[in-house]
């Protein structure tokens, strides 16, 4: 299957890293998510109960980056991956892309981000 649904730059402020300063003071994450899903029935129907509300992901996405950090943001974007998959059954992959662009390191860098798959 190679029907797939894209969401953007999901973004957050959050409380991830593990350096007191980020867990005080915050920073900016955002989120892409790649969603393999079976897009047949809905582009057929154009009814929503065939394919996978993007709001509802939105909100999932948002609430993992606003709510209880974690040390390492490949943590974070497993637990969007896992509750995705076990949320959404019509999803067979997720694909998590969680961008750090604010990370503590001695460079000057434009981003750094984590990439992780999920599969059913």
């Amino acid at each position: 299957m190679s029907d797939q649904i894209f969401l953007t730059g999901i973004a957050g402020f959050g409380y991830h890293g593990l350096f007191d300063h980020e867990r005080k003071n915050g920073q900016d994450f955002f989120v892409d998510v790649a969603l393999t899903v079976d897009l047949a029935a809905a582009s057929k129907s154009d009814e929503i109960h065939d394919t996978v509300n993007y709001a509802e992901i939105t909100s999932l996405v948002v609430r993992h980056i606003t709510s209880d950090p974690v040390n390492l943001i490949e943590k974070l974007a497993g637990r969007i991956a896992d509750q995705i998959l076990a949320d959404h059954v019509k999803v067979s992959v997720a694909t998590i892309t969680v961008h750090k662009p604010q990370a503590p390191v001695d460079a000057v860098l434009k981003d750094i981000a984590v990439q992780i798959t999920r599969k059913r």
